[in-house]
């Protein structure tokens, strides 16, 4: 699993490394991030490309886990 740490970045870079990770065709990932948008984003963008996501909080940064 490739973990994606984007905490301190605001959109769309989020979703751009994101995106460049996804070039590795993993079947999941983890994403990092501090912001509700951000959070978001990254969600609509993996659903878009057919991944499921869950998401957890604690202390204002959201852990996504993207699984295929």
């Amino acid at each position: 699993m490739t973990t994606v740490d984007a905490r301190g970045y605001s959109c769309p870079e989020p979703v751009i490394m994101l995106r460049k990770a996804m070039m590795k065709k993993d079947a999941a990932y983890t994403v990092l991030v501090d912001n509700a948008a951000s959070k978001e984003n990254v969600t609509r963008y993996a659903e878009h490309e057919g991944y499921t996501v869950s998401a957890r909080e604690a202390n204002g940064e959201y852990t996504l886990t993207l699984k295929q």
